[in-house]
């Protein structure tokens, strides 16, 4: 089992910044590619970002390119989402996953790739 908790979300400006991060425990966190999703209300959820489990790989939305980076550090067992302009369309809940493990060098975009979530973190972007 892989257990993931999701913090740095919160209220910002519409172009402001946040940084989420994602600490992981329970089997080793350098063995999994890792992903952020986000769902809005009313809406599916949605692939964000992802990165390998060696931090060489890395895909993403195109709704959040040249804004949005992911980062991870193996020794702090953390996964990174650097959130630049945001936007008011980026309000969501965002969600850190593991993968299961299969893909570990390839990072997935489709969530049932991932076998392991967290609870979430709310962002809200104003206006």
């Amino acid at each position: 089992q892989v257990q993931l908790v999701e913090s740095g979300g919160g209220l910002v400006q519409a172009g402001g910044s946040l940084r989420l991060s994602c600490a992981a425990s329970g089997r080793t966190f350098a063995n999994y590619a890792m992903g952020w999703f986000r769902q809005a209300p009313g809406k599916e959820r949605e692939f964000v970002f992802a990165i390998s489990s060696n931090g060489d790989s890395t895909r993403y939305a195109d709704s959040v390119k040249g804004r949005f980076t992911i980062s991870r550090d193996n020794a702090k067992n953390t996964v990174y989402l650097q959130m630049n302009n945001l936007k008011p369309e980026d309000t969501a809940i965002y969600y850190c996953a593991a993968d299961r493990g299969s893909r570990a060098l390839i990072p997935a975009a489709r969530a049932t790739d991932y076998g392991y979530w967290g609870r979430g973190t709310q962002v809200t972007v104003s206006s």
